[in-house]
């Protein structure tokens, strides 16, 4: 197993099991997020960009209003539209994961009710149970994050997180010991094999208790190999996938400006049954591939101190001052892309987030970037903005 620690100026240490030497990178190349194109999603309510195809012809959206799934061409004409909130056989429940594209015309929605297969008009195509009877559940919503699927030795398979409950919970030293991040998942046979431990090493295994938005997976799977980051724990995990199992590879050290890593709490402050997960933790959000790139969208999180502050005056009725100070923290807190050779992993650069966009993560699609323009909170707007964007050298 190869391990790196990679510093964000020039310099990278690289350490093997056989030798250790160290490296002098060149000096890194400076990139910037360029627009392409923008497209407008006529739609009235809360759409959220969740996956576009791998060639960029199509989008995803999902409404939380109206539980709406929603697809479009890349020029924004809806195309097809449809919900499964009634009790029916083929309704997910609530949803674990947003909805991501299986192939070219069908859907994977992973939900309490099991992971379900729909062509593109919402037709169940399949459905596979969860291999456990699921306890307390929770989700984190990011633009541009939704189950992930990958190709290995001619058969398809879907990565979704594990919520298999283990007969723990995070106030148990067991829950750390025998925690998987996420499900393969045989879309033929429906056999799920739990991967991704918290490897040696880890913070989590320190003694201290983790909420589930302290360790919410970012993944990308590439071929035979996986990205994987812990969250909010700043190491890359690289993988080699096969039908069976995942083996650790690479190990790289992240340094990310100002990133507050998660402390974790005494143990005995966790209660079993109860999930909480709190939007300002710091974490490497998604993780994307764009032609020879790998890209770590990552948030330094807010500081918990000054989130106390501001839940305070919420507490006092102070709603108006509440809002203006969390969103004085909000954009104040370092948010962008770390970038990477995929060739050998070497360090390139650090990308701010575009204007207009609030930091937001997003979605990767036919070698481009996808991100949400943040609505006007002045005009209510009947649309979704979406910037086309690509990385570029200056």
């Amino acid at each position: 197993m190869k391990v790196f620690s990679t510093l964000l100026c020039s310099i990278l240490f690289v350490s093997s099991c056989s030798e250790k030497s160290e490296q002098v990178a060149e000096e890194p190349l400076s990139y910037e997020w360029e627009l392409v194109d923008s497209l407008d999603l006529e739609f009235l309510g809360n759409p959220m960009l969740s996956d576009v195809n791998k060639d960029g012809t199509s989008l995803l959206f999902f409404d939380y209003p109206s539980q709406k799934i929603i697809t479009s061409d890349a020029i924004g004409n809806i195309k097809h539209s449809f919900s499964k909130g009634e009790d029916t056989p083929d309704t997910y429940g609530f949803m674990l994961e947003r909805p991501g594209f299986y192939g070219e015309d069908q859907l994977a929605i992973y939900g309490r009710n099991g992971l379900f297969l729909f062509d593109l008009d919402g037709n169940m195509q399949k459905k596979i149970p969860h291999p456990e009877s699921l306890g307390a559940s929770g989700s984190n919503n990011e633009i541009g994050k939704s189950t992930e699927s990958v190709r290995l030795k001619g058969k398809d398979y879907l990565l979704p997180k594990s919520v298999r409950p283990r007969n723990s919970y995070p106030g148990e030293q067991e829950f750390y010991d025998t925690y998987r991040a996420l499900e393969l998942v045989d879309i033929e046979t429906g056999a799920m094999t739990e991967l991704i431990p918290f490897e040696e090493g880890s913070k989590f295994l320190n003694g201290k208790g983790y909420i589930q938005s302290d360790y919410t997976p970012a993944l990308e799977a590439l071929n035979d190999k996986l990205f994987f980051v812990h969250g909010g724990d700043p190491q890359l995990y690289v993988y080699q996938l096969n039908p069976n199992d995942a083996r650790l590879d690479t190990v790289i050290h992240l340094e990310i400006p100002s990133f507050i890593i998660p402390e974790g709490r005494e143990r005995a402050e966790f209660q079993q049954g109860h999930v909480e997960i709190n939007g300002g933790t710091a974490s490497i959000r998604n993780i994307h591939v764009l032609d020879d790139l790998l890209l770590l969208d990552y948030y330094s999180g807010m500081d918990p101190k000054k989130s106390v502050e501001a839940e305070g005056l919420w507490k006092q009725g102070k709603e108006e001052e509440a809002k203006a100070m969390y969103r004085k923290l909000e954009d104040e807190i370092p948010k962008g892309t770390l970038v990477y050779k995929l060739a050998d992993l070497s360090y390139v650069g650090n990308v701010p987030s575009p204007a207009k966009t609030g930091g937001r993560s997003y979605a990767s699609g036919g070698g481009y970037a996808w991100f949400q323009k943040l609505p006007d909170p002045d005009v209510e707007e009947d649309f979704l903005r979406i910037y086309k964007m690509k990385l570029i050298a200056k």
